[in-house]
């Protein structure tokens, strides 16, 4: 894939996009315009499957309205109220972590920085960069293990490790389609170009992709 594909790409991509669900940070944001809501969800969804994260979120939220409520729950009950998510014992740590930083650091509100978010538990660049887009509607790169597994399949670029591919992203992505080159690449990264068997010979970007079957460095 060369820098003169980007537009076509983007919209195959965007096609494949609206024949499958949104991912469910999307959805979450179609539910609620919280900041709050969408920064813990996004929280809960790092390596857990979407379903997994919106029956939790559906369930935490019918007990969590703000970030104080978190404050108030005990370690073990907000443990059981969003197992089975993964790695629910430190993501329940970092939650209940996370209404006093949000008090002493930013004053209670939700950051809005990308350097601001990460200062915040269980955040890292992931995270804030979707959060940045989802909740705030700010031009971000999010590179998860899809984005980063899509964009050195294509030949786009080469990176070792997502960081990597984010900043190789903001250097050569024209920053019209940061916000939503995340979701349609996990999108077809769950659906079509996936970690194993990959369905290349049904993929409509194939053409662009500099190797089929290329083996993609590790995502850390």
């Amino acid at each position: 894939m060369k820098q003169i594909d980007i537009p076509t790409v983007n919209s195959i991509l965007k096609k494949q996009y609206n024949k499958h669900r949104a991912p469910v940070i999307e959805l979450i944001k179609a539910r609620t315009d919280d900041p709050f809501k969408i920064l813990v969800s996004t929280i809960l969804s790092a390596r857990t499957k979407d379903e997994t994260t919106s029956a939790v979120s559906k369930r935490l939220y019918a007990v969590v309205k703000k970030p104080s409520d978190l404050r108030s729950i005990p370690l073990r009950r907000l443990q059981k109220l969003i197992h089975p998510i993964g790695f629910f014992r430190t993501k329940a740590k970092h939650l209940r972590q996370l209404p006093e930083v949000l008090e002493t650091r930013f004053g209670g509100r939700i950051p809005q920085t990308i350097d601001e978010l990460c200062e915040l538990p269980g955040v890292g660049r992931k995270t804030a960069n979707l959060v940045m887009t989802a909740a705030f509607d700010e031009p971000a790169i999010c590179v998860d293990v899809h984005v980063h597994r899509i964009c050195n399949r294509l030949g786009f670029l080469r990176a070792k490790t997502p960081f990597d591919t984010e900043m190789a992203l903001r250097r050569r992505l024209p920053k019209r389609y940061w916000k939503t080159w995340n979701r349609y690449l996990v999108s077809y990264g769950q659906t079509v170009c996936t970690p194993r068997n990959p369905k290349c010979n049904s993929c409509p970007i194939s053409r662009y992709c500099r190797k089929i079957g290329v083996r993609v460095p590790p995502a850390g």
